[in-house]
């Protein structure tokens, strides 16, 4: 804290290491406090402009509040999600995931207002070491392996990351965290490019993200959802806008997303394929680099962690009360869980685009931009990639999870109901947020970054929302024998991956394994006896050479000694009869000399 900047991370961190010595009634009014707290430090620093927080670290400058408009409004949504997520999962009683989340909550918004890297860096860490847990916590059949997987990429990522950040301070000789040289890129900008878009599931870069976030708790799924890629997105903003590269890797997310999430079978999965899609269009907007782009990827974001987090509490209602997520296990649930259906379908519609919510106000923008700029064929494929997400987020989820063919058992079908009064509460929030911000825009837009003017309600734009959402229902229920679910498994890209692993494990059981056998075998016969002879010589050696002599030497001077001894201390007898002795011997060769 310096001055009037309270850093909301501190909040969380202290919230979250207090968390256990808070029980019995004080629990949950607790843990709402901290989030509103949080968001409370949120908005008060969105008043303040400028480099706070700074503190002298060696030679280096570390920038924990780094506020602007672009920090501001990330740092809001993180803060915000934090209340919607803690009010979700509040009758949660294990309190590790209380911690695990607000950990993760913290790294992020310390990311985001960090003014250099080596900030950057531990912020981003604490995120990946955090949120892990969330993944484990659901004690799953995959959940550890998946939590493993996730846990490794990240790292790589952080390497990754790390060793750009090494080789930019090498070159500029500072660790401020701003934009980069896009233009005149150099090795450290790729690098720290690539640690950032592992985050963002850029692709190839993504097969961490459905794979772990179908495995974590149903709480920790909707923390999740929200903010690792967003951060990421965040970061690639701050420092990479304008990165050409990033417009094509952005069009391949959006069109790659739709696809599998087409195919998936798992509900959340779907959502995961999703989060890979709709980051695709960020992505894209932060590589086109204009102002209205950087805005539309912003206003994206935000709605993006608003429709998001509402599409996996649905999902995690679904699993918290039936213990299933895939569609051949489900159907016909609005019968059984109303509540949950109707808050849901907001969310499918949000997500789609559909006038009036959510991101109708963002996708717009980025489409526009990309018309502005020429790009235009990345303009055509985000606009097909917004007819995929109808298909499958604003039709498939909804028409095979609550309506379609019910494929749930006997057991499944009597558990399912509407979840806990705060499960809902969390998700009227986040539906009625996803309706205000569709809506009444005004407020968003007044955060982004920059002051470009963009109106959605336009004639031009609903008539075109509306041909597009159109065409998508219609191939939907024409082809919707072919869109089935089926319990299967889509191979992705990790396939590559996992095949590598096995590559390297046989490598390293065959030849490498091999080879360390046998120069054990050739270092114990020739290495090992070689030096067990040479020490038996020097055993004897030093036995009978160096041990004799000197031992030899000390029994006399010891012999010596003790003679000396003797005449120093012994008895007088002897002293006395010594004496007269070497007396008489003088005297007798005295008298010897006279005679002669």
């Amino acid at each position: 804290m310096t001055g009037s900047f309270i850093h909301p991370a501190l909040i969380m961190i202290i919230g979250a290491l207090l968390v256990p010595f808070i029980r019995g009634p004080l629990r949950k009014p607790y843990l709402i406090l901290i989030p509103l707290l949080t968001l409370g430090a949120v908005i008060s620093n969105n008043s303040l402009n400028g480099s706070l927080a700074t503190f002298q670290f060696m030679d280096w400058q570390l920038v924990f509040g780094r506020v602007d408009k672009l920090s501001s409004v990330f740092a809001s949504i993180m803060a915000l999600m934090a209340l919607i997520g803690t009010l979700y999962g509040m009758h949660v009683e294990k309190t590790s995931e209380h911690i695990a989340a607000w950990f993760y909550v913290a790294g992020s918004l310390g990311t985001i207002y960090a003014g250099d890297y080596l900030t950057v860096f531990l912020f981003w860490e604490m995120m990946a070491f955090s949120s892990v847990f969330l993944i484990w916590f659901r004690k799953g059949p995959q959940s550890l392996k998946a939590g493993y997987r996730y846990l490794i990429i990240h790292t790589f990522g952080g390497v990754v990351l790390l060793f750009g950040i090494m080789l930019r301070y090498q070159a500029v000789g500072d660790i401020e965290f701003s934009l980069l040289d896009v233009r005149n890129p150099e090795l450290y900008t790729w690098l720290i490019m690539a640690g950032f878009a592992l985050n963002a599931a850029v692709v190839p870069l993504h097969s961490w993200l459905p794979d772990a976030y179908s495995e974590a708790s149903f709480n920790g799924a909707v923390f999740m959802c929200a903010i690792t890629s967003k951060t990421a997105v965040y970061t690639l903003a701050r420092s990479c806008a304008g990165m050409d590269i990033l417009v094509l890797l952005g069009v391949i997310m959006a069109l790659y997303g739709v696809i599998y999430a087409i195919m998936e079978n798992d509900i959340r999965k779907l959502l995961a394929w999703s989060i890979v899609s709709q980051v695709g269009y960020m992505v894209a907007g932060v590589g086109i680099g204009t102002e209205l782009a950087i805005n539309g990827a912003v206003a994206h974001a935000v709605v993006n962690v608003l429709f998001k987090s509402l599409l996996f509490m649905g999902a995690g209602s679904v699993l918290y009360m039936t213990g299933k997520t895939k569609f051949t296990e489900l159907g016909g649930l609005y019968k059984k869980m109303p509540a949950t259906f109707f808050l849901t379908l907001i969310g499918c519609l949000s997500i789609s685009a559909a006038p009036f919510l959510a991101a109708y106000v963002s996708k717009g923008m980025i489409i526009g931009a990309g018309f502005e700029t020429h790009l235009n064929w990345a303009s055509w494929l985000l606009m097909l990639a917004a007819t995929g997400t109808f298909i499958y987020n604003g039709v498939k989820l909804p028409y095979f999870l609550f309506f379609g063919k019910n494929n749930c058992s006997e057991e499944t079908w009597e558990k399912a109901a509407d979840p806990t009064w705060n499960m809902i509460a969390a998700m009227v929030f986040g539906s009625a947020l996803c309706i205000y911000v569709g809506s009444a825009p005004g407020v968003l837009y007044s955060m982004l970054p920059y002051a470009v003017h963009y109106d959605p309600f336009t004639a031009y734009h609903l008539a075109e929302t509306l041909q597009l959402l159109g065409f998508a229902a219609l191939i939907f229920f024409l082809l919707v024998k072919y869109m089935e679910p089926v319990d299967r498994l889509s191979l992705d890209l990790d396939w590559f991956y996992r095949k590598g692993g096995l590559f390297f494990l046989w490598i390293a059981k065959n030849p490498l394994e091999w080879f360390d056998t046998a120069w054990s075998e050739v270092y114990r016969v020739v290495g090992l006896r070689s030096v067990m002879s040479t020490a038996k010589f020097w055993s004897w050696f030093d036995w009978n050479a160096i041990d004799g002599v000197v031992d030899g030497l000390a029994r006399t001077v010891r012999g010596i000694g003790g003679r000396l001894r003797v005449l120093q201390f012994g008895q007088i007898q002897y002293s006395l009869y010594f004496a007269a002795s070497f007396a008489a011997v003088i005297l007798i060769a005295y008298i010897l000399l006279q005679l002669s």
